[in-house]
């Protein structure tokens, strides 16, 4: 009886190595899998890992220390500076996402909380636009709002 359990305990261990063998051969492809572009995020998931911290699922916050992403931007983009201020700011320009993923972003949340409110004629950022302009943080993004746009108002 007892020579029955311990063959049957080798089977069951040799199975389990197999399996072990077979994720460790695997997880160079797994590692490629999960770096590359073909499990990338969503635009919005992108938002809501990178984003939705500060500026809250809804795009709502708390001016001026947090921006609003809501309906504000798309009136922005009527001026070609604001088109680079909102990549700029220390938030985005910083993000943990390429320069694709952030163009990606910054598109969804213009067409998600800014769709009535964009210029007529709008057109997409562009991943060649974020990496020309993202190197260049602004130092007092707040100053530069000022001076393009305006003051925050209540």
């Amino acid at each position: 009886m007892k020579k029955a359990f311990l063959c049957s305990h080798y089977k069951s261990e040799s199975w389990r190595l197999r399996i072990v063998k077979i994720i460790f051969r695997m997880t160079p492809v797994l590692l490629l899998l999960f770096s590359s572009g073909l499990y990338a995020a969503s635009p919005r998931i992108n938002y809501l890992l990178s984003c939705s911290g500060c500026h809250r699922v809804d795009g709502a916050s708390s001016p001026p220390n947090v921006p609003t992403l809501r309906g504000e931007l798309g009136r922005m983009l009527s001026v070609p500076q604001m088109r680079e201020y909102i990549v700029r700011v220390p938030g985005a320009s910083q993000a943990p996402l390429s320069d694709s993923d952030l163009a990606d972003v910054m598109n969804w949340i213009l067409e998600e909380f800014n769709a009535d409110t964009l210029p007529e004629g709008f057109r997409p950022l562009t991943a060649d636009e974020v990496t020309r302009v993202r190197g260049n943080i602004l130092a007092d993004p707040l100053q530069y709002r000022i001076e393009f746009w305006g003051p925050y108002t209540d």
